[in-house]
């Protein structure tokens, strides 16, 4: 079965019947995250979602009669940015930052 997205830390992406070797900014994660056990994954999840919750950190979804507050969507896993793809995409941000601040002083 061929993957349907892009695998972050394997370098996988769609149309690959197997995923590639790790990726090396994610060598320490990899080697971690093989010698944990699941149950802790679950029992920080769960922390980190009372804690969204005490704090606010939802959103409103507006059914027909009425809204809901839900989690703003997290994962617990960090995605690992080499420093080319950080560079990359500071540019990019830094780019748009300027352009709204220049748009808000405008109006």
């Amino acid at each position: 079965m061929a993957h349907t997205a892009f695998d972050e830390m394997n370098g996988g992406g769609a149309g690959q019947l197997e995923p590639a070797a790790v990726r090396e900014a994610y060598d320490i994660l990899k080697s971690w995250l093989d010698k944990t056990p699941p149950e802790h994954f679950n029992t920080r999840r769960s922390q980190a979602e009372m804690l969204f919750r005490r704090i606010g950190i939802t959103f409103a979804v507006y059914g027909a009669n009425e809204s809901t507050e839900r989690l703003i969507p997290f994962d617990i896993i960090p995605r690992v940015l080499t420093k080319p793809e950080w560079d990359f995409l500071e540019r990019g941000l830094k780019q748009r930052v300027t352009a709204l601040n220049a748009f808000i002083n405008d109006i």
